[in-house]
């Protein structure tokens, strides 16, 4: 799967990229919020080579990347209003989106659970590749679980050289910081993490 390198990627050629994720491998990948660490979210092995690669626990669910709602659409059962409306307001961006998962979704995505993150990242390369692929992408952040999240390319190099198969090099994210986590399967809404995107202007869009 992997070389004694791991290819960085610094032009918009992402041809090599796309070939390493739909074989099953692991890309690193720039986002507005911190790089991540992408597999075929809908490849079983390929999430559980993230889980031992980062050495993440696995009763922690991933967040599936999607280049638009349409996308989302493939691997969330039931999607409300009020994810159109989010979707509308701040796709691309920092948000992540709780919602039912499809039976398409390995359970190791969720750990085992009904429902799964979805976001949409407002990087153009990350944006790209994931048309290309034309599959919701597993990506949590591109560290060592309990590490700092990773800011640029040659930080996730620092992590992952040599365990990889490539990073894209997008520069340094814009934000630094993970998206903000809406469940929008309860009601009322439930803010599970705190992020980029401050939760009063999530409740500012949903009550207008």
């Amino acid at each position: 799967m992997i070389g004694s390198n791991t290819v960085l990627i610094k032009d918009d050629d992402l041809s090599y990229a796309v070939e390493v994720f739909l074989r099953g491998g692991l890309v690193g990948v720039p986002t507005d919020t911190v790089y991540g660490l992408a597999g075929n979210g809908l490849d079983a092995d390929a999430v559980a080579d993230i889980y031992e690669v980062k050495g993440r626990p696995a009763i922690k669910p991933l967040i599936l990347l999607v280049p638009d709602l349409g996308v989302a659409e493939t691997v969330c059962a039931e999607i409300p209003q009020s994810a159109y409306i989010l979707a509308e307001a701040f796709w691309p961006g920092p948000l992540s989106i709780v919602l039912k998962k499809r039976d398409t979704v390995p359970d190791i995505v969720t750990a085992g659970g009904d429902t799964v993150g979805v976001r949409c990242p407002d990087h153009s390369k990350t944006l790209e590749f994931l048309r290309l692929v034309g599959i919701p992408a597993a990506a949590p952040s591109a560290n060592i679980s309990e590490k700092p999240s990773p800011k640029c390319a040659d930080d996730v190099l620092d992590y992952f050289d040599g365990k990889i198969d490539c990073v894209i090099d997008g520069g340094t994210c814009a934000l630094g910081i993970e998206s903000t986590l809406v469940d929008l399967t309860v009601q009322p809404y439930r803010i599970l993490r705190n992020g980029a995107l401050a939760e009063e202007t999530i409740r500012k869009v949903l009550e207008s």
